[in-house]
This record gives structure tokens, sequence and C-alpha cells, in this order.
């Protein structure tokens, strides 16, 4: 565990959050600053820098956080309309937080992938 990572720190139970999905692997909450109706992170428990790094060093984890986004997607009600599931990688991916996440995204028209 990163001693100074927030989302170890979730996992940790140190620092609050709304969970909706936690499986012995994973943890899916809602995002505090949410850029859609729907806005969830979904992470492995143990510590990855970026999703490079989790699917080089650990590929069955990463399809158990994209299993955990997929359940969670369908528990929202995401999967009829739709959805965003978005993973920044670096300062150039837009990446703040730097313990690997999915975004799961939706509920509305999300619009482009990017702004210019």
């Amino acid at each position: 565990m990163g001693v100074d990572c927030l989302f170890c720190r979730i996992v940790a139970g140190e620092i609050p959050a709304t969970i909706v999905r936690e499986t012995p692997t994973t943890l899916a909450f809602r995002d505090i600053d949410p850029k859609a109706p729907t806005h969830i992170l979904v992470i492995p428990k143990e510590h990855y820098v970026d999703v490079a790094t989790l699917a080089q060093g650990t590929p069955e984890l990463a399809g158990e956080v994209l299993q955990t986004a997929a359940l969670v997607a369908e528990e929202e009600g995401l999967t009829v309309d739709g959805f965003r599931l978005m993973f920044n990688t670096g300062p150039y991916g837009g990446q703040e937080v730097f313990h690997v996440h999915a975004h799961l995204l939706g509920g509305a028209p999300l619009g482009p992938m990017l702004c210019r």
C-alpha cells in the first residue's frame, strides 16, 4: 500500500467513500467530483500506478477490474443506453491519482471523446 496514495487509503478504510461494489480484489466507489450523472471509479485494491503497469504485471487482475466495471454498469442501469469506461494514464493522459482507476461514466449523452 502506498502511504500517500489516496486510493490505497480508501481501500484501507482510512478515508470514507461511497462504495457501490467490493470484491476480494477490486473496489468501486462514486467519484466525489462527478463529470456525468453516474461517475464511478473502479480500482484494484492492490496498488499499481497505471493501467499499463497493471496489465503487464497482473493481467488477471486487469480483467477483474473490467469485470467489476461491467457489473457496476449493469447494476447502475447503464447498459441499455451505453456508458464510457476510461483509464487516464500519466500526466498527458490526465491522470491525477497515481493508482490505476477506471472511470465508469454514464446516465446521459457524454459528447465527444476529446475537446479541442
